[in-house]
């Protein structure tokens, strides 16, 4: 399941900007990446924000003093399902929190030549597979979680059936390490 928060006020040309329209498609094409990752029964909340409160997130939780396009937020460490008892008959484990930067957003896209939605889609997707342990602290991390990201991508804004993707075994959930 995934919860799509939008924080007010945002900037009026942001605000402009991110349409029912683009809610609406960002929201079934991250649902489609989730069902080609095969995350049937969890819940990810997806807020989309601005660059203060990124700013302010990346300070707090980064130690970083600047806003960032995306945050995620896991909550659970990765590997550590087999260790957790099940949930009852009827409740989705919560994956995490991904958190946007709206405002950096349509910077990146301006930048990329793209538009909004395709920006946030990618961006959805990356922070997504940080939920599920990826990294790309290593250049053999990045090529790992970048490729995964890729293929999410493409079933994301596929039309038609969504491919179930074998996720590739990311180095940080072989080494044991918590990706942030």
């Amino acid at each position: 399941m995934l919860s799509l928060v939008v924080r007010r006020p945002l900037q009026p040309l942001v605000a402009a900007a991110l349409t029912q329209e683009v809610r609406l498609q960002l929201r079934r094409q991250l649902q489609r990446a989730m069902r080609a990752a095969e995350l049937t029964a969890v819940q990810v909340c997806l807020t989309l924000a601005d660059d203060s409160e990124l700013h302010a997130l990346n300070l707090q939780y980064a130690g970083e003093d600047h806003a960032t396009d995306v945050l995620s937020f896991a909550q659970r460490e990765p590997g550590a399902s087999a260790a957790r008892p099940p949930l009852p008959a009827g409740l989705l484990e919560p994956l995490g929190d991904i958190i946007i930067s709206v405002e950096t957003a349509q910077r990146q896209a301006a930048a990329q030549g793209h538009d909004l939605l395709h920006e946030l889609v990618h961006l959805s997707v990356h922070g997504l597979c940080h939920l599920l342990g990826y990294d790309h602290a290593s250049p053999e991390e990045e090529r790992v979680m970048f490729g995964y990201e890729a293929v999410l991508r493409e079933q994301a804004r596929g039309g038609g059936r969504v491919q179930r993707v074998r996720a590739p075994a990311p180095e940080a959930l072989l080494a044991g390490v918590s990706a942030g």
